[in-house]
């Protein structure tokens, strides 16, 4: 019997410690997708009372908790020479069903990430297309209603390119359900 015991308080603390493995890396992710938006926040100007991007950065990296130290590190990182090279890019993608997808990204190689993002477009049935040729689809509103197959890919594609650690965020043209 206390063997039994001993054996399930061992199975119990590395079920925990699995759980904490895979919640410090979602939380990692999220640290440098937030690092990443600082530092091109304040490319610019690294003051965030007079930049505002900069100081709703900080926000939604405090709004994460993620510690002071990190983000004063993302500011300090302008002055880098790396720093140098990071850059937006915003990456417009046809989706299942005729959906549309503006993809906001920053990246220190452009090559790397559109190659990567391809990739990932093309296993789910999508297709990049040239910066501003889905702009109507925004301003017209919702596109047609989406089959549930359709629906799937869609949110699959969405799902995968959240993932991606070089992209800040993927906005759809499609209406959110009531």
């Amino acid at each position: 019997m206390d063997l039994l015991s001993n054996m399930s308080g061992h199975s119990k603390w590395a079920q925990i410690k699995h759980k904490k493995a895979v919640s410090d890396q979602k939380r990692g992710r999220v640290f440098s997708k937030l690092a990443r938006a600082i530092t091109v926040a304040a490319c610019g100007n690294p003051d965030p009372k007079s930049n505002v991007r900069l100081r709703a950065a900080m926000e939604a990296a405090r709004k994460e908790n993620m510690p002071n130290e990190n983000i004063d590190r993302a500011v300090q990182k302008v002055s880098d020479v790396d720093s140098a090279r990071l850059e937006e890019l915003s990456i417009e993608i046809l989706g299942p069903g005729n959906t549309a997808l503006v993809v906001s990204a920053i990246t220190d190689s452009r090559n790397r990430t559109m190659q990567e993002i391809k990739r990932l477009v093309a296993l789910h049935a999508g297709r990049i297309m040239e910066p501003g040729s889905l702009a109507w689809m925004f301003r017209a509103g919702a596109s047609a209603p989406l089959s549930e197959s359709e629906a799937s890919a869609l949110s699959q594609l969405v799902v995968a390119l959240q993932e991606h650690d070089d992209v800040q965020g993927v906005q759809t043209n499609i209406a959110p359900t009531a």
